[in-house]
């Protein structure tokens, strides 16, 4: 009996530990590994940066030298540029062109979350409902883009949005226009790329919520009185409020921080946090600047994991009273 107990507290550890053991190799070493990069300094060496930790042989000490220029760098003028980025009238010298990254990443990250989210909570709701011995059809018709190669499948948006694309010579062979659209290399190509390319992950969370709801409600809601349109503000989207947020968390985390949209079809004026990691990195070589730029990223993107799971929480501990 005790060694049978003693195999069950070993497994039920061991089920617990695998999730954490997970997160100390893939996220919390390598982010420690990058944080103590962004405190050296760019130095021409391999790797070019100065370390954190030397020794004195002379003095027989330990000399620890960490900078916190790059912060420096990238927090200065904040309070002009911030006043620059959210009032257009403001007369400041603030020109901080990483506040600006930040900004403009979040801002594009918000709008295709909320788009993503108008366009994939119908999707999501009418997969939910149509019969059962077709809804993993349906539901593989929405997975069929991940089994191409996502570089592809961007490729393929700028052969149809360029002014010599397949959408421009459709509108001019038909004669619904007389000169090329500029649907290229701008905002409007980066947003409609952006939620086409992250679409699917706001529908599956959504669609598996709304699986779970009781029917059986909208029903006795129905024999109430109740319009479908009330029914579905008062019953449907409360509860399928988690995987609003689950679906969001999806899209709008690895928005942020995206490289490849913004570089092929977004345009130099949509400018992102990837780009300018990428060019501190490769181009300018300063692997502390680009470390400190990428921790601040990492940081902006807890906080909203940290929210949603403090929600999810307290969501689970209702359920539980």
């Amino acid at each position: 009996m005790k060694q049978t107990n003693l195999s069950s507290v070993i497994g039920r550890w061991f089920v617990i530990a695998v999730p954490y053991v997970w997160l100390l190799v893939l996220f919390l070493i390598p982010f420690l590994i990058v944080l103590k990069i962004s405190f050296a300094e760019q130095d021409i060496a391999i790797p070019p940066y100065t370390p954190l930790v030397s020794t004195d042989s002379n003095m027989g000490r330990v000399v620890v030298q960490a900078s916190y220029l790059n912060y420096a760098d990238i927090f200065k003028d904040f309070w002009q540029s911030l006043g620059q980025i959210f009032n257009p009238l403001h007369n400041g010298n603030g020109e901080n062109i990483y506040l600006q990254t930040y900004w403009s990443s979040v801002k594009t990250a918000l709008m295709v979350t909320v788009l993503c989210l108008i366009f994939g909570y119908p999707i999501a709701y009418a997969i939910s409902r149509v019969r059962e011995d077709i809804r993993n059809g349906v539901l593989l018709l929405i997975m069929l883009p991940f089994w191409t190669s996502f570089l592809l499948r961007v490729y393929a948006w700028m052969g149809i949005l360029s002014t010599t694309g397949l959408l421009n010579t459709w509108l001019q062979q038909w004669g619904i226009i007389n000169q090329p659209l500029d649907l290229f290399y701008n905002q409007f190509s980066l947003i409609l790329v952006m939620v086409y390319a992250y679409l699917p992950f706001m529908i599956l969370p959504l669609y598996t919520q709304l699986l779970k709801l009781d029917h059986r409600l909208l029903e006795a809601a129905g024999d109430l009185g109740a319009s479908p349109i009330k029914s579905f503000l008062t019953i449907t989207l409360p509860l399928s409020k988690v995987g609003m947020i689950a679906g969001s968390m999806l899209v709008f985390i690895p928005c942020v921080g995206e490289y490849v949209i913004p570089e092929l079809v977004g345009g130099p004026e949509n400018l992102m946090i990837g780009k300018v990691l990428w060019q501190a990195f490769f181009d300018q070589n300063n692997w502390p600047l680009a470390s400190a730029v990428a921790v601040i990223m990492v940081l902006l993107l807890v906080v909203p994991i940290a929210i949603f799971h403090r929600y999810e929480n307290r969501e689970i501990e209702g359920e539980n009273a």
